[in-house]
């Protein structure tokens, strides 16, 4: 089995927390999809419990820890991801303007990235 395609938890790691490297669209795609997935959970638990209960409290924190603790790595996957162009990761900054969001999220999913080796990296998900 080649190096790169062997699973472990430190691809996980420079997956979801380094700024280093490219990712293709699927990969950006799906590990986006498991950071959203973590969002919603705790949003959808908080909407079956009444409204100012204490678990309706709880599950808010749990809600509000999640969003928080998801913003980086969505910046991370995204920085690699238009690694994967060739731009630099200063433009992830369209991820916080609310428009702009589902915009560069469609685009950084469906346009394709340079297949050639470029100054971030010299094949897609890896780390250089």
């Amino acid at each position: 089995m080649h190096r790169d395609m062997v699973v472990s938890s430190n691809n996980y790691i420079w997956l979801f927390f380094s700024f280093s490297g490219r990712v293709s669209r699927w990969v950006y795609f799906l590990a986006s999809l498991l950071v959203g997935i973590a969002q919603v959970f705790p949003y959808y638990r908080l909407l079956l419990v009444p409204e100012g209960s204490e678990a309706a409290a709880t599950w808010s924190a749990i809600f509000l820890l999640v969003l928080a603790g998801s913003l980086w790595p969505h910046v991370a996957l995204s920085v690699k991801r238009l690694h994967d162009f060739n731009r630099e990761g200063f433009f992830a900054i369209a991820l916080f303007i609310p428009v702009l969001s589902i915009i560069t999220f469609f685009v950084l999913c469906l346009y394709p990235g340079d297949r050639q080796a470029n100054r971030f990296g010299s094949v897609t998900n890896s780390r250089r």
